[in-house]
């Protein structure tokens, strides 16, 4: 196939206080939880839940240290915050998105993520549909 690939919804981010409850709730789902992984660059622990056919639910808890979820769970103990889109080109696709109209602004720009093995992650506030996490392909998926 020539040319990029159109972005694909790959999971929504679920952030939350207590993860025991949210993996034993996906377990009960039918759901597999992965390991546990810190990381530090983003400040948070996650754990990716798949299941054969319902959408993958990345659950995210803070570190000990202040970290981008601080704002989030102030007045929920649980929330969906963040849908993921995977992509081939993060600049591509943050053009597509403004050429559609959308407004956007970068959170937190392109950086190694440890729960996809260094593949880069971006957040972008999307006026109108919240927070959009682009996951870049890894080369050999990129058209």
């Amino acid at each position: 196939m020539n040319g990029p690939s159109a972005p694909s919804f790959h999971h929504m981010g679920l952030a939350v206080r207590a993860p025991k409850r949210a993996r034993a709730f996906l377990e009960s789902l039918g759901y597999v939880v992965g390991d546990t992984v810190r990381d530090d660059a983003q400040g948070v622990h996650l754990a990716m839940a798949e299941h054969a056919s319902m959408p993958r639910v990345e659950i995210v808890w803070p570190t000990e240290a202040s970290g981008p979820l601080d704002a989030y769970l102030k007045s929920a103990s649980e929330l969906v915050y963040h849908v993921c889109y995977e992509v081939d080109d993060t600049e591509r696709a943050l053009e597509t998105f403004r050429t559609a109209g959308s407004l956007t602004r970068c959170v937190s720009p392109p950086t190694p993520a440890v729960l996809f093995g260094g593949r880069r992650v971006s957040f972008h506030l999307v006026v109108g549909v919240g927070l959009v996490e682009l996951l870049e392909r890894a080369p050999e998926e990129a058209s």
